[in-house]
């Protein structure tokens, strides 16, 4: 899994000012920003004179640094209720009106950055279609070109089938898009197969392999060695802090210690009770709320024990990280499939909900981290190489425009 540079031409040439707009629709978590921000910095490295802006409705866009040439725009924000619909985060409106004004934004917007490359993470309609008249437009004015991205896992096939059928993604994704970026490897999974694209979308399809991730702010790290504990954004993550914490409790001579980032989502009662725990258990387990830097934290640990979403395992393979992963299965079974992809193919480890739950073997997987070898062992050679393929085929599309 060694890095590798994009292999452009040495005459590659591409006119002065490229802009890159890129779509997340982020109504909730942290995985689609992380990701778009990453993209997003790759190409303006790439290409000095380019420009770069997201297009996010995450409600935590303002705590992350953005590099030179990079900026965004940040969407009214929604909030998903337990019976699955959706509310206006904090302006009152109807989710209708809320929707209308999020799309207005993303059209003005794109009318006036006036967009040479144009990315869509995940969603081909958008959030509740509010990508579809500036995909028309773009597709109608010839000028931009328009890829959708997706992670590697969605969730189940058939899942992502009826989801896609029901918001009209599979014809977006076959008329709107010149291309469509898999951010991940076949021999963990392949997410068009099962969901009903059209045989012309799947030949515009492309595996760029997952996002190497560096240290582009360095972080302090705690006194090594020590066990890194992520549930990511932390919105779904009290489960696996609970796990944690309860190892610790129950076997006093659990080593290494634990560093916990709960993540920005875990708050309120959860937070104040988990933090109660954790200084019972001082110092062999501290914790922190959240922490942009989380490479310094990745690159620091002995091991990892986290969730398992798509920033995470792509951390987990740049820095090379011994990790066990306790993979969620609701709503999504993303998290599952591809942990156990990664597991059967030797990346990882994996400690189902059952297992997870017993203190005692929950130590027992998080002291085996010691002699667990790193993901370096299982030779998957080139699974790194996303973010140089990205910049190659964001340069062989465009060359194509040029010349068309």
């Amino acid at each position: 899994m060694d890095a590798r540079t994009p292999t452009l031409p040495a005459s590659a040439s591409l006119p002065e000012g490229l802009r890159v707009l890129l779509y997340s629709h982020d109504t909730f978590g942290l995985g689609h920003l992380r990701r778009t921000r990453t993209i997003a910095t790759a190409l303006t490295e790439a290409f000095p004179t380019a420009s770069a802006l997201i297009v996010t409705g995450s409600p935590v866009a303002g705590r992350f640094t953005f590099p030179e040439r990079v900026d965004h725009i940040r969407l009214p924000g929604v909030i998903k209720r337990e019976d699955g619909s959706y509310s206006s985060q904090a302006l009152g409106l109807s989710i209708d009106e809320t929707t209308a004004l999020r799309a207005g934004l993303i059209d003005t917007a794109a009318d006036c950055f006036a967009p040479d490359l144009v990315i869509v993470d995940k969603e081909p309609t958008g959030f509740r279609g509010e990508m579809l008249p500036t995909l028309a437009r773009l597709r109608r004015r010839g000028k931009a070109r328009v890829v959708l991205g997706l992670r590697d896992v969605l969730d189940a096939p058939d899942a992502v089938a009826a989801e896609w059928v029901r918001k009209g993604a599979v014809e977006a994704a076959a008329a709107l898009f010149d291309e469509i970026w898999v951010y991940g490897d076949r021999r963990v999974f392949d997410p068009t197969e099962g969901i009903g694209l059209p045989p012309s979308a799947r030949l515009r399809t492309h595996w760029t392999g997952y996002l190497r991730r560096e240290i582009a702010e360095p972080g302090p790290v705690p006194p090594q060695p020590y066990i890194l504990v992520t549930p990511g954004g932390g919105g779904d993550g009290a489960v696996l802090v609970d796990q944690v914490l309860a190892a610790y409790e129950a076997d006093p001579a659990l080593s290494p210690d634990a560093y916990i980032v709960y993540g920005p989502f875990l708050s309120g009662e959860a937070r104040a009770q988990f933090e109660a725990r954790v200084a019972r258990l001082a110092p062999r387990v501290a914790a922190i709320g959240f922490d942009s830097r989380m490479e310094s934290l990745m690159q620091g640990a002995a091991g990892v024990v986290a969730m398992g979403g798509y920033n995470t395992f792509c951390e987990i393979l740049s820095f090379d990280r011994p990790a066990l992963i306790l993979p969620r299965a609701r709503p999504r079974l993303e998290q599952t499939i591809r942990a156990e992809r990664a597991e059967a193919l030797g990346l990882l480890r994996v400690l189902h909900a059952p297992e997870a739950s017993d203190p005692a073997r929950m130590a027992e997987a998080i002291r085996a981290l010691a002699t667990q070898p790193p993901p370096s062992a299982a030779n998957c050679a080139g699974m790194l190489d996303g973010l140089p393929r990205i910049v190659e085929r964001a340069w062989t599309l465009l060359r194509n425009r040029a010349a068309a």
